[in-house]
């Protein structure tokens, strides 16, 4: 059964007491509504892209409405640098959010080394692409349904204030003004790493307890549809009761959530906005297990994705290409007919001004909490390269919410014990291979290491070749010492500060209204004065001065901290100044 048919007889339902919003559809055929719906921690466990044990029947649904891309790729295994990335269109290394998290804990291993929390700083011409949406006319908003965690950001370089129209849980469409398109994110959090977390708690630590409390309510009423007996267990991990248990609990986990994706598409038919609307639906990185999350191995940066046109072009065709979160950005400024600035990494891969195919992607591992690594991969459409920079350290290093895992713990025991596979065994010894290469056609669970073999030395050289003109073109900030880089951003390791905006109007239009910043790089947003003046409106060259001319101003660069918000009214070209807010 198609979604929409499955959707329309639950919108019926409540057709009675909901009335649809006048005139919506069709509104936006020139520039559609984009909603990107964003699952956590959570690979190709879905049954349209062809696992057997999923039951997903509202994903497999829009699946048959939807072009299929199967080998879409994250730039990291985890959620913070990779959501910086899907947010700008620019590898996280190149923002310095390649660290999970900006708050760099003591370290026994350079680059890292001191204790601070700071923000990323990207260069200054970089903006979330919701920012550039907003420059040509979009409403955006950041979170739905009052559902915990759905307005996720975590782009460490804070949260500018210039992104999101609005931003929280409770956000929706329902506040642009009336024939204005939108772009929303909505992030579905009930399938992370976290959830994995056995209820009640079976660890006495302070994070299972507080955990398993939190899982007990946000999981109420989730039923268990998997029988652990049925799932497969990759071959690194140990095949065990409890491995099984935990990839049964992701699978009801994911059919848990996807009821969520259901009621969200439920209410875009509802408000008459479904037949206006590009629905995007993937996930921020892999599986959260042990060597999937964190790793860039392709179990912790391969996810789907689902692009549902309101046409129907390419309903259930499944497209093999390449695709990197890098490209989501500028593929959805195309599709909005917005520009793509020059400076995104990423290509276009759908509608009239699609890029060439990627013939490689690229994915990196850094600091994961106070554990140094850094490793690189590229991967093209057969064979995978992985670069490991400090093979002195384990890939599984005790990161505390993946010490919480039953399959964590099984690993560690069975170590302990010599009962694991050689495989199994090298994630937890030292050292690692410095170079590694797979075949993702005969080997797509990466492993048997090829690097040493002769046969595929042109192989090798040629994605060596093509990692290493990637890092010297994104650049790679994590090549240098976390220090180094964060004194560059910070200086004195303290947080720069936004020049507040002066504020005029043009003399060539009186009714111009001109804002500008000091700080290179700075966004800036007016407002009306006063408290009732309503949310800060993002500033583009040719604003048009209100009617009333007493307005508030403020300005941020991204990493920064947001200016004083300044107040003046402007006259006769001039500006007087009657105050100033709180930085």
């Amino acid at each position: 059964m198609m979604l929409r048919t499955f959707l329309t007889a639950l919108v019926l339902v409540a057709a009675a007491g909901c009335q649809s919003v006048p005139g919506e559809a069709g509104r936006a055929a020139q520039r559609p509504n984009i909603l990107l719906v964003v699952f956590e921690d959570m690979s190709l466990k879905v049954g349209a892209f062809g696992d057997p044990v999923a039951t997903t029947p509202i994903l497999d649904s829009l699946a048959q409405e939807s072009i299929l891309f199967p080998n879409t790729f994250t730039t990291a295994g985890v959620c913070a640098p990779s959501r910086a990335s899907l947010i700008t269109g620019v590898h996280q290394q190149t923002l310095g959010a390649q660290h999970m998290r900006t708050h760099a804990f003591e370290t026994d291993f350079e680059p890292s080394g001191f204790e601070i929390g700071y923000a990323a700083v990207p260069p200054p011409e970089v903006k979330a692409f919701p920012e550039l949406l907003r420059q040509s006319g979009y409403y955006t908003f950041a979170g739905y349904g009052g559902w915990v965690i759905s307005n996720k950001k975590d782009y460490q370089f804070g949260t500018p204030f210039t992104v999101w129209d609005e931003d929280s849980e409770a956000a929706s469409w329902r506040g642009r003004a009336p024939g204005q398109p939108f772009f929303g994110m909505v992030t579905l959090a009930t399938t992370h790493e976290s959830f994995l977390f056995p209820v009640p708690a079976i660890r006495d630590t302070e994070l299972a307890k507080t955990v398993a409390a939190r899982n007990e309510r946000l999981l109420s009423g989730k039923v268990a549809v998997t029988d652990p007996s049925d799932v497969t267990v990759p071959a690194w991990l140990p095949d065990v009761s409890e491995v099984r248990r935990e990839i049964a609990t992701q699978y009801d986990n994911i059919a848990f959530t996807e009821q969520k994706l259901a009621m969200l598409l439920e209410d875009l038919e509802r408000d008459g906005l479904a037949d206006d609307t590009i629905v995007i639906v993937t996930t921020d990185h892999g599986d959260g297990f042990p060597r999937a999350k964190r790793s860039v191995y392709d179990s912790g940066i391969r996810v789907p994705l689902l692009v549902r046109f309101p046409d129907g072009r390419g309903a259930s065709e499944v497209r093999d290409e390449l695709v990197s979160f890098v490209d989501l950005a500028p593929t959805i400024l195309s599709l909005a007919g917005a520009p793509t600035p020059e400076w995104l990494h990423g290509q276009v891969f759908l509608g009239e001004a699609r890029d060439a195919p990627n013939s490689y992607i690229f994915a990196a591992s850094d600091r994961m909490d106070q554990w140094m690594d850094r490793s690189k991969a590229v991967r093209d459409e057969r064979y995978k390269l992985i670069r490991n920079y400090m093979p002195q350290v384990a890939l599984l290093q005790p990161v505390a919410f993946r010490e919480e895992l039953r399959s964590m713990q099984a690993l560690q025991r069975l170590h302990d014990e010599g009962r694991l596979s050689d495989l199994q065994a090298s994630y937890l010894d030292v050292p690692r291979a410095r170079l590694e290469l797979y075949d993702m056609e005969e080997d797509p669970e990466e492993t048997r290491n090829l690097a040493g073999k002769p046969a595929l030395r042109a192989v090798r050289q040629r994605l060596v070749d093509a990692l290493d003109d990637w890092l010297e073109r994104t650049p790679d900030l994590s090549a240098v010492f976390e220090t180094e880089m964060v004194e560059a951003m910070w200086p004195g390791g303290r947080q720069p500060v936004t020049s507040a905006p002066s504020i005029s109007v043009s003399r060539a239009d009186d009714s111009g209204l001109v804002l500008a910043s000091e700080t290179e790089g700075a966004s800036i947003a007016w407002r009306r004065q006063g408290n009732a003046a309503g949310a800060w409106q993002l500033y583009t060259p040719g604003t048009r001065l209100p009617a009333d001319p007493c307005i508030e101003a403020r300005a941020v660069r991204y990493g920064y901290g947001a200016s004083d918000i300044v107040t003046n009214c402007v006259q006769d070209g001039d500006t007087a100044k009657t105050g100033e807010g709180e930085h």
